[in-house]
């Protein structure tokens, strides 16, 4: 009898943990989403530290197309994109690109900066709060990259590892938002 009663008990404990966690992340995610769900909005102004200790602006870049793209160390999808966001940041900066990754993880800002190192990084890396990604519908997922045109609005959103072309082509989709 006992030992149904403990079987019972926790049974019951984790019913209710994952019933508030999906309260929550629905709760959240629907809060969260109504601040950026679709292209063609004004994209979230922010202010966080990068990783030299500047304070970086996405209305800095205004007037350039950006890849904004949020990250985590642990992210393994981010580590096959990280170097491709590198050289379109080298190959399209000419024609207006700013890639700006923000590092959505509890990595120290030490961890993070050697992180970019050993991937060849040398875009700016911001170090994200969570608050920001919450003005972007809320990053649950990484990678995520809002493409920002040159007059501050989405172009496109994307969650998740695509290909270098599609990401490229998004890019090119971007900087022709010249206006």
């Amino acid at each position: 009898m006992k030992r149904l009663s403990i079987v019972v008990l926790v049974t019951a404990i984790t019913v209710t943990a994952i019933l508030v966690v999906r309260f929550r992340s629905s709760h959240r995610t629907s809060a969260a989403t109504s601040s950026l769900s679709v292209s063609g909005q004004m994209a979230p102004d922010f202010a966080l530290e990068s990783l030299d200790g500047k304070t970086v602006r996405l209305s800095d870049f205004r007037g350039k197309a950006v890849l904004l793209n949020f990250w985590a160390t642990w992210c393994q999808p981010c580590k096959i994109e990280m170097p491709w966001f590198e050289q379109l940041q080298k190959q399209y900066a000419p024609d207006g690109l700013q890639v700006i990754g923000v590092a959505m993880d509890d990595a120290s800002k030490e961890d993070i900066a050697k992180f970019v190192k050993n991937l060849g990084v040398d875009y700016p890396i911001l170090l994200g709060k969570e608050n920001v990604g919450d003005a972007y519908g809320g990053v649950q997922f990484l990678p995520a990259t809002f493409y920002v045109g040159r007059d501050g609005r989405v172009v496109d959103k994307v969650f998740g590892l695509k290909g270098r072309d599609e990401i490229e082509g998004i890019v090119k989709k971007a900087l022709r938002l010249d206006q």
